[in-house]
């Protein structure tokens, strides 16, 4: 379903929710979206995490529009102010964590563009209790990763010419050495190996065992 909220700056943002079938406090899961924006692949993840007990939002970055031609999606991802969609963000996490049904734990998770805007919000978006990274090449100019406070968990492909495993190595690398959790998983795969909306470079098995990992990861972190 589709829901309005505000964002810390006092800014309106839209998103899908997905809301779990389950009775007591819930933990919320705030699901970036790749470059297409949120389109119905997104709508689906947010579907399956509610299904396994989760209060997902999924804030729209690009505020109704959606594409499915690379081009348009290229230039979307690089017309979006990045600071801004940090707020938009933050909004949905403070959205989930004011809910009556939720536990008070609130994590963020992302694919492609997504995944990239994750490594943002953990760095500016506080008191998270997880972030789960998919295929996103973290950018060292939205923050400051020895100020993380949640655990990550990163998936990565080896074969992907863009969100490069040596990236999160690095990223990896330098959270370890403030002390900080980031776990790190790399597949056999293409980039967007997770979309099984593209026979091109979905990879079942890669994706079942990065979704079991997710989803243990999250159990052990919001519940």
């Amino acid at each position: 379903m589709r829901i309005e909220f505000k964002t810390p700056k006092g800014r309106d943002c839209e998103g899908s929710l997905a809301v779990p079938n389950t009775k007591g406090k819930t933990p919320g899961v705030v699901l970036v979206h790749e470059y297409w924006g949120v389109n119905a692949h997104i709508v689906s993840i947010a579907g399956r995490l509610a299904e396994v007990g989760f209060r997902v939002l999924a804030p729209d970055l690009y505020h109704g529009k959606i594409t499915a031609d690379a081009s348009e999606a290229g230039k979307l991802m690089q017309a979006l102010d990045w600071h801004v969609a940090v707020d938009d963000i933050a909004g949905a996490v403070a959205h989930l964590r004011a809910h009556e049904s939720s536990n008070g734990k609130v994590g963020v998770m992302g694919f492609c563009m997504g995944g990239a805007m994750s490594f943002a919000a953990a760095c500016n978006v506080a008191e998270l209790a997880a972030v789960v990274p998919f295929y996103g090449a973290p950018a060292e100019k939205y923050g400051d990763y020895a100020t993380v406070t949640s655990p990550i968990l990163a998936h990565f492909s080896k074969r992907d010419p863009w969100a490069k495993v040596e990236l999160a190595e690095a990223v990896q690398k330098e959270m370890q050495a403030a002390g900080k959790s980031m776990e790190l998983f790399t597949y056999d795969a293409d980039h967007a190996f997770f979309n099984d909306t593209r026979p091109e470079v979905y990879s079942p098995e890669c994706a079942k065992l990065a979704w079991d990992r997710t989803v243990a990861f999250l159990r052990a972190n919001l519940d």
